[in-house]
């Protein structure tokens, strides 16, 4: 994993231009092909007449290693393809990986020295590190794509939030339970989640789906550290619960599935997006993962979708990283370059690729990913760019998913529910 994760980060040594005053060639709003010159544009941070850096502050050594490799992998397959057909802004990507291992003191040091250097950030992992940076962003006029969804952060356009938030995706996972006929209004559920803004932004929407038909909802809160949930699902079974909802770490989801089959509960349990790996297949609970009692989520396609992107994507990855597992990370990571590409487009067209300038793009940014995932639409404060998402159950394929329907879905409770700062 470390020699992978090595190779996957790179590392840029760059120069740092003033404000330029050449003449401007426009830019468009999407896609990942070049876009407009590098004239008349205003810089400051990150941006050279040659070249725009961006940063990406992930996760390849703690808990989210495994999809922390494959979003950054997938971030400079797309920057590689950018400046194959000519960059953006008459300007090559350059990106500089560093690894906080999901650690907020680590992430503190590292953001410090990567905002002299970068115009933004193509990748921010964990719901610890953003709660840590948020403010200094703010302050710095820093703009990144976290890979974190608690629509609480929806309050400053510096977050640049690609997909559904955990609220969210709760409201469509209950849904989802509710339509298949496996719950109904009156009955008891179940939410184990981390006791962080991941969990409790997560926990948010259960409470809201349970409000709206009349269900009990039963919490267990626990540590992004704490390996055995054998208590929390203890607890969830004396309440008689009829569903169960994780947010939590791949690792536990294997321990809530374990210690449910051992006290003998076959409710079904759904996960939200980063409780899965499909290094789990590996593991011990592998036939209660492919048994269909647990379906999670994404906001991407899954790795061997038949979309034509999607499959360029997966062949140029099986390439480059033959021996490695793959997951949906290179999708999201590739779909995160796409908004960046497009933000940068409609930052070129206003002549203005400082980071102020980038700020006021976000906010005039739509972005059509090639099916990759559903529209996202950047231009409605304090609102997810999209309340859509895939759902999956894991399967023994590249990947380690297989979809369930036909293509994202949002339920009508999910377009009914107000985000904290929606307007």
């Amino acid at each position: 994993m470390a020699k992978t994760a090595a190779t996957a980060a790179v590392a840029v040594t760059m120069a740092l231009t003033g404000c330029s005053t050449k003449a401007n060639n426009g830019g468009s709003n999407g896609g990942s092909g070049a876009g407009g010159g590098n004239g008349g544009v205003k810089t400051d941070v990150g941006v050279t007449d040659k070249e725009i850096t961006l940063g990406a502050l992930t996760d390849l050594s703690g808990v989210f290693k495994v999809l922390g490799l494959g979003i950054t992998q997938g971030n400079q397959m797309w920057a590689d393809d950018v400046n194959k057909q000519g960059g953006i802004c008459g300007r090559q990507i350059k990106i500089i990986t560093s690894d906080s291992g999901y650690s907020a003191e680590k992430a503190v040091p590292l953001y410090n020295q990567m905002k002299t250097k970068e115009l933004g950030m193509i990748q921010l992992l964990g719901s610890p590190i953003l709660a840590a940076l948020k403010k200094s962003m703010v302050a710095d006029k820093m703009a990144a794509i976290p890979s974190s969804w608690a629509s609480s952060n929806l309050d400053v356009p510096n977050v640049v939030m690609v997909g559904a938030t955990y609220d969210i995706e709760s409201i469509n996972g209950l849904s989802r339970l509710q339509k298949a006929g496996k719950i109904k209004d009156g009955d008891t559920i179940g939410h184990i989640y981390i006791d962080s803004e991941y969990g409790k932004n997560g926990a948010l929407g259960s409470k809201y789906y349970a409000s709206k038909h009349k269900m009990k909802l039963v919490e267990a809160t626990v540590t992004s550290t704490q390996s055995d949930l054998t208590s929390a699902v203890t607890k969830l079974k004396g309440a008689g619960v009829k569903a169960i909802l994780l947010t939590t770490t791949p690792a536990q989801t294997a321990s809530a599935l374990g210690t449910a089959k051992a006290q003998g509960m076959t409710v079904p349990i759904y996960g939200s997006g980063p409780t899965y790996t499909p290094q789990l297949l590996s593991s011990p609970v592998a036939g209660l993962l492919t048994s269909g009692q647990y379906t999670t989520d994404a906001l991407q396609v899954p790795f061997n979708s038949d979309l034509p992107k999607a499959k360029e994507i997966a062949a140029q990855f099986t390439k480059e990283h033959p021996d490695q597992t793959p997951t949906y990370g290179p999708m999201q990571g590739y779909a995160f370059g796409l908004v960046w590409g497009a933000i940068l487009k409609q930052a070129c067209s206003d002549g203005d690729l400082t980071r102020a300038g980038v700020l006021k793009a976000v906010r005039k940014t739509t972005v059509d990913t090639q099916g990759l995932t559903p529209p996202l639409d950047f231009t409605k404060p304090g609102q997810p760019s999209t309340r859509s998402m895939f759902v999956y159950q894991p399967a023994k394929v590249p990947g380690g998913l297989k979809m369930i329907g036909t293509g994202p879905e949002t339920s009508d409770d999910a377009a009914a529910y107000k985000t904290p700062f929606q307007k």
